[in-house]
């Protein structure tokens, strides 16, 4: 050991928090620690629950390092935690490589404890597998309020004569305010607050947490309003104080819809749950102990004359600074004019500790070109983003009273002005309004508002008096907080584009739920938009709190019958019962269970999953058919180039001939998650409507003559072909049958929609025909992802004709017809997949396909990094990967014959290989 240095880096994770140690073994075994990292579930909040499950993982340059045993200590006190006394649990030495989602099973946990933990860990690593120990340092964790009953604040809130709640609601802020003596000196605070729709919270003139944005996650208010928590020690003072809470409506006041979502069927109607309302419990505890309460109640003041005027995700938000409140949020301020609040009624759902992070703002785009037309100015970012413009002017070039009217879309016309069609009834429109205070004694004008967000590129701006400057905006870009986790990159430029693309789109529709678009009246959680997306996604992002909220959105839109909705959280009323959109909700759970390692999403979510398909198996199922399907393969290439949905039968895939095979599809995942649960009746019920429905699915739409299913479409034949439906005798002749749709009929084009899409690229390279998904993706001809970059996309259409169809669905920033593309990238091209769930074991099988030059990919696994990188020298392939420590690979190296699988341990690896 006496010239062993290794340097080991032990990431402690959890769905609640995270921890980092790294650390030098020296000559006697022991670690140095350095670089140590806490992180809580969302960086700031309190767990959400009183049954912590604690992860780790390593990074490290040595090789074949391997746990063979952890410890676990949670301590009442830092102290004891440091001398490795674990009062609370001790878990003893666990002999076990497991370092995933590992459950606390102490003394039970309450609200508002804290506890202090910290891991020990014994590892073996190099070729003589010798023996080496690391442990982290001290973190704390602290349970959030868990029980109904740990609130004794009120919802409060106000009507005003100016409230539009009817049609596209519109409502002004509200502002309330509370001031409050403190009379000792202070230990701790901690303030739990909800405001619904949206909030910002201030003490003492300053705002809390204002990094984060369009707080709290959104949910389906009926079922469960979320809140979240913030420790204000530093902001408070022993005398006198002041908490102010600005109000918006957000999706609690404003939900919208359009006539073509009427037109098509399914929905009933729309949800507005009120006017805004806050609770709000400020808990303090003075040094000797003593604790004191500020609630929301109706001792509180609220207006709404203050600067914002209205305000709602969809048309954007005024504020007039002629309204501008002075200081509202700082004691001693003359509140007499306001009203007092009033208790209202509670929203109907639980209050629960919010387990997602909120919105940050985690880009910043400056204009890349400004021109003027018209007597109006244009910004153009470069690039389709979701967020606001900040603006930032001296202010001596206005006036009292000039307005600032910015107004946002994704495209211009032919003649440069905004193009907005594809809104609809989303005015996305901010406005500000200089006061004469602000002439007077200010110097800078700076601004950006609140409670709105638009999805746009170019930016058209009225009311200047003075040519602007490029310098004088920023286009903030912000979705929910998370980590990017994945790169790629490879030789062809359209795919690398393509890439670039899929990235910007999918963060742009995070939103506390995935969205299908960012700029129009919908930005709905459609949940088949993310059926199989989901999947890509978490290789490019750390997405696992988002989604995991989501699989409660949807369960939280079941019926007592098992009716899912399409869209999720239920703002939209849309329960048309079809497999391939509420499926999402299965396949997600899946998704959180293989690419993170996380069994609990799967046990908590099974009842209503079998719920679900019991609904549709029975209420639906004739004869071992699902007839139910509203949507179809929804938007292949249509026939015409300003069509939104295709009328040609021969495009169009039959409605039974989609959803019984998702059905055969859904049964299959739902029997391994009874296999994993141990529920044994579920498994053979699951193994039985597989064989009942492949059968009758066979019988009903298999033509033996053609050897096609239904009319032949790409998608009727590959949903059969992947989900392990056609008779193996038939299969080969079945892939023919696609590979001549595809080549021949469709010049080596796509012909699919959001359904076969999501299963093409990766049956036609597993089949053989690497090369045909390689022309798919490379492709910049109609209809190809390469086409949108080719026409200026900076995101994916949500249509292959997106530049030429109806406006009236027509968003520039969708990301469901990237299907399965993403998933290749990474697991095909790259070469990366799970074999065990969170990637505890790892297979490594790139398809080394003619016409790439080089891949290079790389994951921030839940199980640590992975590389796998290969570059093409004439007939030599050189292959450069990197395995995580306390895992294993089974690589699939290419042969003259095929294939040998050969397994590696952790550790960089660089083999070079003859084609």
């Amino acid at each position: 050991m006496s010239n062993i240095k290794t340097k080991i880096l032990i990431a402690a994770i959890t769905a609640l928090f995270t921890i980092s140690i790294s650390g030098v073994l020296a000559q006697n075994n022991t670690i140095l620690l350095n670089n140590l990292t806490v992180e809580h579930q969302d960086g700031s909040q309190p767990l959400a629950t009183a049954q912590p499950r604690f992860s780790w993982n390593y990074e490290t340059d040595a090789e074949n390092v391997k746990q063979i045993s952890y410890r676990i200590i949670v301590s009442s006190s830092e102290e004891l935690a440091w001398h490795g006394y674990g009062d609370l649990w001790d878990s003893k030495v666990v002999n076990s490589s497991q370092m995933l989602f590992i459950p606390y099973e102490g003394t039970p946990l309450h609200s508002r404890d804290k506890a202090y933990w910290r891991v020990y860990a014994t590892l073996t690593c190099g070729e003589d597998n010798h023996q080496v120990t690391a442990q982290s340092s001290v973190n704390k964790f602290e349970i959030s309020l868990l029980n109904q009953d740990d609130w004794t604040a009120q919802w409060i809130g106000g009507d005003f004569y100016n409230d539009d709640i009817h049609g596209n609601t519109c409502v002004a802020a509200r502002y309330l305010r509370k001031e409050f003596s403190l009379h000792s000196d202070i230990r701790e605070a901690h303030l739990y607050i909800s405001g619904l729709g949206l909030y910002s919270a201030f003490l003492n003139g300053q705002e809390v947490a204002p990094e984060e944005i369009l707080k709290p996650a959104l949910s389906h208010y009926t079922k469960r309003v979320y809140f979240n928590t913030y420790d204000v020690t530093d902001m408070l003072k022993k005398g006198n104080n002041a908490v102010g809470v600005t109000l918006a409506g957000g999706r609690y006041t404003t939900v919208r819809y359009n006539e073509k979502e009427m037109e098509w069927g399914g929905l009933t109607h729309a949800m507005h749950y009120g006017t805004p309302r806050l609770l709000l419990q400020l808990e303090v505890t003075y040094m000797d102990g003593s604790k004191e309460r500020i609630v929301s109640d109706k001792s509180w003041k609220i207006t709404d004359q203050g600067p914002i005027r209205k305000s709602n995700e969809f048309d954007g938000e005024t504020n007039d600074e002629r309204f501008s409140l002075g200081a509202w949020t700082s004691s001693g301020y003359n509140d007499k004019s306001w009203y007092p609040a009033k208790e209202v009624e509670a929203p109907g759902g639980k209050i629960i500790p919010q387990p997602n992070p909120n919105i940050k703002v985690q880009d910043t785009l400056r204009p890349v070109a400004m021109f003027q037309k018209n007597g109006k100015w244009y910004l153009d970012l470069g690039q389709n983003m979701v967020g606001y413009l900040n603006m930032e002017m001296n202010i001596s070039r206005f006036q009292d009273g000039d307005t600032i009217t910015l107004r946002f879309a994704e495209l211009l016309k032919p003649d440069s002005s905004l193009y907005v069609d594809n809104l609809r009834s989303a005015e996305a429109t901010d406005r500000y309004i200089v006061s004469s205070v602000e002439t007077r004694h200010g110097t800078s004008l700076q601004w950006h508002p609140m409670f709105t967000y638009h999805g746009f590129r170019y930016v058209e701006i009225t009311g200047l008096r003075e040519e602007p400057k490029p310098e004088d905006f920023q286009g903030l870009v912000f979705y929910d907080e998370m980590s990017t986790t994945g790169t790629f990159e490879c030789s062809n430029e359209i795919m690398n584009a393509v890439y670039r693309n899929a990235y910007w789109g999918i963060r742009s529709n995070y939103r506390s739920m995935p969205t299908d678009c960012p700029q129009r009246d919908e930005r709905m959680g459609w949940t088949g938009d993310r059926t199989t997306g989901n999947y890509g996604e978490s290789y490019i992002f750390n997405n696992y709190r988002l989604y995991s909220k989501w699989l409660t959105d949807i369960e939280d839109s079941q019926w007592e019958n098992g009716s899912l909705s399409d869209v999720c959280p239920a703002y939209w009323r849309r329960y048309t019962d079809n497999m391939t959109w509420p499926g999402a909700f299965i396949t997600v759970a899946d998704m959180l269970y293989t690419r993170y390692g996380d069994v609990e999403v799967i046990r908590k979510h099974y009842p209503a999953m079998k719920r679900w398909m019991e609904h549709m198996r029975m209420t639906y199922g004739r004869d071992g058919i699902i007839n139910r399907d509203c949507y179809g393969d929804w938007c292949v290439p249509p026939e015409s180039p300003e069509l939104i949905r295709s009328n040609d039968p021969f495009r169009n895939t039959e409605g039974g001939a989609i959803s019984t095979p998702f059905y055969h599809y859904l049964c299959d995942i739902m029997e391994h998650f009874a296999e994993i649960l141990g529920l044994t009746d579920d498994i053979e019920l699951f193994r039985f409507e597989k064989r009942f429905f492949y059968s009758a699915y066979n019988d009903m739409f298999f033509d033996a003559a053609t050897a096609n299913y239904e009319n032949g479409t790409v998608t009727a034949n590959i949903l059969p072909l992947t989900f392990g439906m056609v008779p193996e005798e038939w299969e080969e002749k079945v892939f023919a049958n696609i590979i001549n749709k595809t080549e021949k009929e469709f010049g080596g084009h796509v012909s699919t929609g959001v359904v076969g899409i999501q299963h093409l690229m990766r049956t036609l390279t597993e089949r053989g025909r690497g090369d045909l998904a390689l022309k798919l993706a490379t492709n910049d001809t109609y209809p190809s992802w390469g086409y949108m970059v080719r026409n200026g996309a900076t995101t994916i259409w949500e249509l292959w004709n997106g530049n030429t169809a109806d406006p009236s669905m027509n968003s520039g920033n969708h990301v469901m017809l990237l299907g399965d593309l993403i998933l290749w990238d990474y697991e095909y091209l790259g070469g990366i997949r799970a074999l065990e769930p969170g990637y505890s074991k790892i297979q490594l099988k790139p398809y080394f396909l003619k016409g790439l030059r080089f891949v290079n990919c790389s994951y921030e696994s839940a199980s640590g990094n992975i590389i796998s990188q290969w570059t093409r020298h004439g007939d030599m392939l050189e292959w450069y990967f990197l395995i995580p420590a306390n895992t294993t690979a089974e690589v699939w190296l290419p042969t003259p014959k095929g294939h040998e699988i050969k397994t590696y341990g952790s550790g960089l690896h660089v083999l070079r290989l003859k084609e």
